[in-house]
């Protein structure tokens, strides 16, 4: 009974085991591997016809995409690096500071600041084969270790030829030769609404790919006067919308031409934050020329020009009682026995509106000329004097010692 049931399962299991080989033998084959572009010009011939032209006309095509701006970029960036820097900063414990410099505080609580090592970054561009490179000093004024990325890659230390706080500029020196350099151009010469491009190391992008990070705009106006901002005086200032933000400090603004009529350095944020909201400043690059020739002859900027006279700006009251419309301008309130301003015919209580073609608004305006006066310079100045309105002229002198 039991060789009987063995025989039919190996009857059924035949059949099936047949089937099984049989539908193994002309399983369908696997699909080949699907060309995405063949299979979009199929479905797309048209789009297809399309993509062709620009292999018709590659070479005028090319040539069409070139012009002045993208020409200057090409130009400008292989000149431009990207800084950091290390300094040293000195702080004071907040509770001691209102203290001050108390003696008894110091005798028994010690001197409570302390020195921290801070990170920065910046700008700067080459201006010399030779390696030397120019900057702001709010970059690298105070720095103990500078080093400046090259767009090759190549990292190299820098050293502190020289540094003006006062007109925030600053010059740097690495060993190299045959560097690339820019070519400086001529502020004075800048037209309102033309091209400006601004080059730079913003939030430390450069240090991503080595190359500057490019922004374009137009030069919304010159000769702006920013006054006093932490003891650095800004006067004479280019305004762009090309986008300025955190690290740019210190590079180039150039001309369609790809030369240099700028260096970038503060941007506006209407109090909201530390980026880019729409305009920047750019210190003009003559000015730059004339500190950066002193810097590399003498390593700093000497500003000895004596003029021979205290002011302060005009309030409501004074306006008052000198009959004027409006609180403008800085009154004179001593003026020194024979020095420059005596000389020149400046008396106590002239009004002073207008100096070398710039008006006076505030005491900070006339601070901000004469923080960049020298001697044998010469001070043309409109004074309000006994309800009119006078012309005077100072040559500046240097004080006796």
């Amino acid at each position: 009974m039991s060789g009987q049931i063995l025989r039919g399962v190996v009857i059924l299991l035949i059949p099936l085991l047949v089937g099984m080989g049989l539908g193994y033998s002309i399983r369908p084959a696997l699909p080949a591997p699907v060309d995405d572009a063949a299979t979009f010009d199929e479905a797309f011939p048209a789009a297809r016809k399309e993509n062709e032209k620009p292999q018709d006309v590659g070479p005028a095509l090319s040539a069409s995409r070139q012009n002045a701006i993208t020409r200057a970029v090409a130009k400008v960036s292989p000149a431009v690096v990207g800084i950091n820097v290390i300094e040293i900063r000195e702080y004071r414990d907040p509770f001691y500071r209102f203290f001050g410099d108390d003696p008894w505080m110091r005798r028994f609580f010690g001197d409570r600041s302390y020195r921290q090592q801070v990170k920065g970054l910046g700008s700067g561009f080459i201006i010399s084969p030779d390696g030397y490179i120019v900057t702001n000093d709010h970059v690298a004024g105070n720095a103990t270790e500078i080093t400046v990325t090259l767009t090759s890659g190549e990292k190299m230390d820098a050293r502190l030829v020289g540094t003006d706080p006062v007109s925030d500029i600053a010059l740097l020196k690495v060993d190299g030769n045959n560097l690339p350099s820019l070519s400086l151009g001529n502020s004075d010469d800048i037209l309102i609404g033309e091209w400006a491009i601004a080059f730079g190391n913003p939030f430390g992008l450069f240090e991503i790919n080595d190359k500057p990070t490019v922004t374009v705009g137009v030069v919304s106006s010159t000769g702006m006067n920013l006054g006093r901002v932490e003891n650095k005086f800004y006067r004479d200032m280019i305004e762009t919308d090309a986008a300025i933000n955190g690290g740019n400090s210190g590079g180039p603004l150039v001309n369609s031409m790809g030369e240099v009529i700028g260096m970038n350095t503060l941007i506006f944020t209407g109090g909201q934050s530390t980026t880019f909201v729409g305009y920047g400043f750019a210190i003009p690059i003559n000015k730059v020329k004339r500190v950066v020739a002193e810097l590399k002859r003498s390593g700093q900027v000497t500003r000895d020009g004596w003029h021979g006279f205290d002011f302060q700006s005009v309030d409501a009251r004074i306006a008052r009682y000198f009959g004027l419309q409006r609180a403008e301008g800085v009154i004179v309130s001593d003026v020194e026995r024979n020095g420059p301003a005596a000389k020149g015919g400046l008396r106590v209580g002239d009004i002073i509106t207008e100096v070398n073609g710039q008006k006076i608004s505030s005491e900070d305006d006339l601070y901000v000329l004469l923080s960049d006066s020298r001697p044998g310079e010469t001070l043309a100045m409109k004074v309000y004097r006994d309800r009119a309105i006078t012309s005077i002229t100072i040559t500046l002198g240097r004080k006796p010692s």
